[in-house]
This record gives structure tokens, sequence and C-alpha cells, in this order.
């Protein structure tokens, strides 16, 4: 029965099969195939909006009998990342964008994690906003979410939209009036993923260098069997958190949201798949950064440690920390680098908390490593060390990742304020005067190529780096029962300086070639039965 339909789960480690898009957003506009599986910009927004919605909270919100759901928020700018945002105690996502840029705004994209609310809609249309993209899920004012009240008598999910409050039938009736009567381009925006990315996700993450660090501590853990395990977690409370459990609940909202299109097969049944397969790839990317006694820790020389009396305090959290390196892990499946994918995420932390959810941090800037902008495939060299002709190298060309989001940082670097930069890999020689430069105080990141020489490329002066606060990725040093080259405190010590091959360990991109496509930025394909085309579908409201 239709009514019973549930989300369908694909094997861990399998990949379904997908049609293919075009992608016309990529930084550098390359139409020529030849870049292996990677996300869209699209989908790398609405996954970081998603992202976001379930960032680490300081305080949780006082009222869980609230109907109003907490979301994420992605601001971008001619194809870039301008803030990253999410509701918090006092401030929804859409308020705390508009305090923080204000009338900057104008003709900026937004990607909502869930539709707005219509207290939000109201002062983002007014900024100028040039687009509005929302998940097609429960709305902020949540239609799912019975009342107090109602929730002894509304037992049976399939009954909660009988008992939608009246707050959020009038919420409803307004954000439709407000797309209705709107300037800004007001719709959903899914794209199909890319042949093979779910599996190159899987696949890297299973073998990135935090899940490496973990297996190299514990030669005898099954590093599979806990990526799986953690991926599977994830892979639950995701679906829990963004997806619609039933068709008929899913149909029922996106009908009282104005999204009647929607509902007419196929383009039902590819909306659900395109939401499970983001899912899909927002578990596993989560899954290669392990939370079971890892962490990110302090490292501190040996012959000057801070006195037990006066703690440093830390900058951020553990989940915090862990947040925004995932946040940086979904950048670097952006990549252009044919091998290795990079991706950096700057955050500074100011001195009083806002309201919103991220409490004292401000996006910096962000970025993932790709050749310079407004080239094409196959301009510039690709090839690594394995290459013997050294101009044929790719390594004087790719723009990495930390000097992306310094380059296209969306404010200042300020000597008061801590700044921390998250970064997938260990900073490479020709970024670290450029992180000490710019006056970054605070990196964290894994150290699995710390004092490694690998000829174009080499990682030498990442442990020369006095004046900035090193937090490495490692075993807590409460569960580590063994010697290492971690110290007792939780602070480590420099690794041999060493000079060897690139690591090829599941490390590398996946790079079997597919189409990078490119369809209308922002749009839903759907194949139409008996046709071998594929139909572009964009929902929004008609003007009145």
């Amino acid at each position: 029965m239709e009514a019973k339909q549930k989300w369908s789960r694909t094997e861990l480690g399998q990949s379904t099969s997908r049609r293919e898009t075009r992608d016309s957003s990529s930084q550098t506009d390359s139409k020529i195939q030849g870049y292996g599986p990677r996300l869209s910009k699209v989908n790398l927004f609405t996954l970081l909006s998603l992202w976001m919605e379930v960032f680490p909270q300081e305080q949780q919100e006082e009222d869980e009998d609230s109907q109003v759901l907490g979301l994420g928020l992605v601001v971008v700018r001619e194809g870039k990342v301008v803030g990253l945002h999410c509701s918090g105690a006092e401030l929804h996502a859409g308020q705390a964008a508009i305090i923080q840029h204000g009338a900057a705004l104008a003709h900026c994209q937004l990607y909502f994690s869930r539709r707005p609310c219509a207290t939000c809609l109201k002062m983002i249309i007014n900024a100028g906003v040039s687009q509005i993209s929302f998940w097609p899920g429960d709305p902020e004012v949540s239609m799912l979410k019975a009342a107090p009240s109602n929730r002894t008598s509304s037992r049976s999910p399939a009954s909660h939209l009988s008992t939608t409050t009246e707050e959020a039938a009038l919420d409803a009736v307004a954000v439709e009036r407000l797309k209705s009567n709107s300037r800004p381009h007001i719709c959903v925006l899914l794209q199909p993923l890319t042949p093979g990315l779910l599996q190159c996700v899987e696949e890297t993450s299973r073998g990135s260098d935090f899940m490496e660090r973990v297996a190299d501590d514990d030669p005898e853990l099954n590093a599979e069997e806990l990526f799986n395990r953690e991926c599977l977690r994830h892979l639950r409370d995701f679906s829990k958190q963004f997806l619609i459990e039933t068709s008929q609940q899913h149909k029922a909202v996106l009908v009282q949201m104005g999204l009647e299109n929607f509902c007419v097969e196929p383009y039902f049944s590819n909306l659900r798949s395109n939401m499970r397969e983001l899912v899909e790839v927002l578990a596993a990317v989560a899954a290669g950064v392990p939370q079971q006694h890892y962490g990110f820790y302090r490292e501190q020389l040996p012959a000057s440690p801070r006195p037990e009396s006066e703690p440093e305090p830390e900058p951020a959290s553990q989940e915090v920390a862990r947040h925004c390196i995932v946040q940086a892990r979904l950048l670097a499946y952006r990549t252009e680098d044919p091998k290795v994918g990079v991706g950096a995420v700057i955050w500074a932390k100011g001195r009083s908390a806002g309201c919103c959810g991220t409490g004292h941090l401000f996006l910096v800037g962000c970025g993932y490593n790709a050749y310079p902008a407004g080239s094409k495939y196959a301009e510039y060299p690709q090839m690594d060390n394995k290459q013997e002709d050294r101009q044929r190298r790719k390594y004087r060309y790719i723009v990495h990742a930390e000097q992306n989001a310094l380059t296209f940082r969306m404010r200042d670097i300020k000597p008061d304020e801590l700044t921390m930069l998250f970064v997938t890999k260990c900073p490479c020689d020709e970024c670290v005067p450029l992180i000490r430069g710019a006056g970054v105080t605070h990196i964290y990141t894994s150290d699995q190529d710390r004092d490694k020489d690998k000829g174009d490329i080499s990682y030498l002066r990442f442990s020369s780096l006095k004046d900035i606060s090193k937090f490495i990725w490692q075993k807590s040093s409460s569960v580590s029962s063994r010697p290492s080259t971690h110290f007792v405190n939780g602070c480590i010590g420099k690794n041999s300086r060493q000079t060897e091959p690139e690591n090829p360990r599941n490390r590398k991109l996946c790079t079997k070639r597919s189409g990078d496509s490119s369809a209308a930025s922002g749009a839903l394909l759907a194949d139409k039965p008996g046709c071998g085309k594929s139909q572009k579908i964009e929902v929004s409201a008609p003007k009145m």
C-alpha cells in the first residue's frame, strides 16, 4: 500500500543507479567531461543546510513542546558561501541571518533545511534576496508535530495532519501569500546525485585521515565495521530528522505547502529518492569522523607546558569541532583535484555570544582545493608525483582549500578574536605561512601527513608552528591504555621526519570518470514516462 510505503535504505557500501545530471555551477564552469563524481553546488548547499540544523547548541530551547522546529541556513553570494546559520534559543536561523548580514543579503541565494516561517520569510524578502530554496520536508512551523493538547488524542502518525494546529495553518496561509506576491524565486531545488557519487563518498569516508588514525592506533580494530556502525547510526538519526516516514504524510505536507506539482508521479517518487540519497551522503560523510573515544586535543610542547593552575580555555567544544570538520569534509566533495579532496572552514569566536544557534562563532570563510577560477578541464596538469615528468604534475596549479578559504573570506580576521581553521588534511608547507600571516590562532586537523616530504608537496613546516594552537585528531587520553606518540596529558609530540610516497590507502577520491553534467542550477530532474530525456521541474508559486 502506498500509504504505508516507508523510506527504503540501500545496503551500506553499495550504490544505487542514478540518473546523470549536468552541473553548470562548478567553480571553473567546466562543460567538458573528466572530473570524477562530485557534488553539485545545489546539493552541497542543501547538505550544508541540513548539517547546520544539527549544530551543537550551547543551550537547548526552553519550550520542548513548541511546534517551531530548528533549521539550518546557508547564505550564498555569487556561488560562494558567505553565511552558515542555525536556529537558537531566541532567534530563528532566518532572523540570525538578517541580524548578521542586513542589507548585504540583497541578491543572495538562501538554502533552508525547512520551509521558513512567515515571520522570517517577510524579513528575508524585504532584504532583497534573489532566491530562496528549502528542503521539502516538515516546515519550520511543524505540520506533523501535534500540539501538546492533541498528543494524547492523536497517537497514530497518519492522523497528525488532521491535528495540525491553528498556528501551523495560519503560518502556511501567510507563507503561501508571501510566496505568491514576492520578487524572489521561492522554490525547491534538488538534483539527482552524479552516478557513483554515493559509493565514492562511502569509500573515501571509510578511508579518511580520521578513520585512518583510528585504524593505526588499534591494528586489531575492524575499522570497516566501525564505519558501517557509525554510518547506520547517523542514517537512522538523519532519516528521523529530515525525512517524512510515509508517502501519505509526505503528500499531505506538500499539498499544504502549495507543492501539489510534486505529488504527481513520477516526480513524487523521484523527489523522495533524491531526498533519501542526500541523507545517505550526509550520513557517510559524518561517519568518516567517528565519535567513539576520539576528538581534537591540544598539542603542547613538552619543554614549555602550561601550568596546571592556569588551564587555557578551549575555543570550541569537541562536538562543535567535529561539526566544523564535517562541514569541511562536505566541501571537499566539490574538489577539482582528480585524486585528493580537501575542505577548509574558518570560524571566528567573538567576545559576546549572539542569540543564534552558533553562539560566539561567526563564519569567516570556507573553500576546497580547485584549479584557478575560470579555468576549464584539462587546461592544467592533473598528474601526481607518480608522473616522472614534473612539468605534468598538478601541484603548481591547484589552489589549496586553505588558500580559497582565506581568499574568499567574507569578514576580516581580527587580532582580538580567536580564529579557528578546520581543515581535513594537515596544512602543507605552501599554506603554513599564509595561515600564520592571516592571523589564524587555532588549527583543527589530522596530522597523518605531518613531517612528510612527498617531493612536490611537503608537510615539514606544520610542526614549527609555535605561535598557533594546534588541535590534533587523536584518541582521548582518558581511554588510551597503550604506549604511543601521545603524551599522558592528551598532548602529542612530533612524528619523526620522513620522506615517503603518498599513501594510496582509500584516501584518494574516486577517479572513475563520469559526466560532470549540467542541469539548470536548482532544477529537479525527473524521468518522463515514455521519454528518454529528462524533464526539468522548478516549483514556485505563480504570481498573483
